[in-house]
């Protein structure tokens, strides 16, 4: 069969979904590898008064979508989206609550990159200028990232996190089958343990994920079980959401290279912009990171984030930081999804 063989057929055909499927549509994009599905329509209203008053209505109410469109076949074990909403602040431009095999997380580095990719290459937010500035509620607090425009396309992404810090230094863990590793506990916007890849035995390589996944996936068990997670103030973000593993760098001129595991034994495929945010806080506090000094962390794949401290601050009992954290994010397609009433897997199915 030629190349476009029923391409006219298909552009002359006057098929529409049927009258009660729903339709969603969304913008398909990735920041450093790591994917973003960010849907534009079909979604039904959300009720709430803020940001994590709505979070909790679609954990109520809507997570037969989510499950639809991070889940198989019209997702995967480690996709990743997210939903617009109006923002909480008056000064800000838009919400953001975001989306994975799990549920819904509290603030996403690469989504934020993403995001704002999106948002300004399509217009959904008018702004001028080489370097636009967008503040963006998470349930996690106000993000504000800024974008580099070049011939009016983004070509990279910043953002000022809220503020991160250190929970705990040098904490041990039995972990059977492991024995005894080291950990330590900081807050990126989500709460994150971090480990060293040479102690468990781990090279940070993709020929490594299952083995990556399998103990990550333990070792977030067992700190979680140990160790209780208190935010200040929000008990919504009061939990661990992921482990990250952190070895050296294959590039010399990088800092480090690191792989988080998440949710449901989901794997980043980025260098984690929440988990960087961390590693500025515990790089700041050891007395390995000044104000303004930069670090560069590979993934997995060898892509890469850019990371720094802009300042110190206190967030309530924690000497804190303001991190921020530079990227890419690239657009690769858009979607139209269709759920089927008959259809008995139309909300998804999920393998590991």
């Amino acid at each position: 069969m030629s190349e476009g063989y029923l391409t006219k057929s298909l552009k002359n055909s006057a098929w529409q979904p049927p009258a009660g499927w729903r339709c969603l549509e969304t913008i398909e994009a990735h920041t450093a590898g790591e994917p973003f599905r960010v849907i534009l329509s079909g979604w039904p209203p959300v009720a709430g008064r803020n940001i994590l008053e709505k979070r909790r209505f679609l954990q109520a109410h809507h997570d037969h979508l989510r499950r639809a469109l991070m889940w198989e076949p019209r997702g995967h074990a480690d996709m990743y989206g997210c939903l617009l909403t109006e923002p909480d602040s008056p000064e800000s431009d838009l919400g953001v609550i975001f989306l994975h095999n799990e549920g819904y997380s509290t603030m996403c580095g690469h989504g934020i990159i993403a995001l704002t990719k999106v948002v300004l290459e399509l217009g959904l937010i008018q702004k001028e200028g080489r370097e636009v500035t967008l503040r963006i509620d998470t349930p996690a607090g106000q993000i504000i990232s800024r974008a580099v425009r070049e011939n009016n396309r983004v070509s990279r992404v910043s953002f000022q996190n809220v503020p991160s810090f250190v929970v705990a230094l040098d904490e041990r863990i039995d972990v059977p089958g492991l024995g005894v590793c080291h950990y330590d506990l900081a807050f990126g916007g989500a709460f994150y343990a971090f480990l060293r890849a040479e102690e468990l035995g781990l090279q940070l390589i993709p020929a490594e994920f299952k083995k990556i996944v399998d103990l990550g996936c333990r070792l977030k068990q067992a700190i979680a079980a140990r160790h209780p997670i208190r935010h200040p103030y929000v008990e919504d973000l009061s939990f661990l959401y992921g482990v990250i593993i952190v070895g050296p760098p294959h590039n010399p001129g990088h800092h480090s290279r690191n792989v988080c595991i998440f949710a449901e034994g989901e794997v980043d495929r980025s260098p984690t912009g929440t988990g960087v945010s961390a590693r500025a806080a515990l790089h700041f506090f050891r007395d390995e990171l000044a104000v303004g000094e930069e670090f560069t962390v590979e993934s997995l794949i060898g892509t890469c984030f850019t990371g720094r401290v802009v300042a110190e601050t206190q967030f309530g009992p924690y000497p804190a930081v303001i991190p921020e954290v530079s990227g890419e994010a690239f657009l690769v397609g858009k979607s139209q999804f269709f759920l089927d009433p008959d259809d008995p897997l139309q909300h998804g199915f999920f393998l590991r």
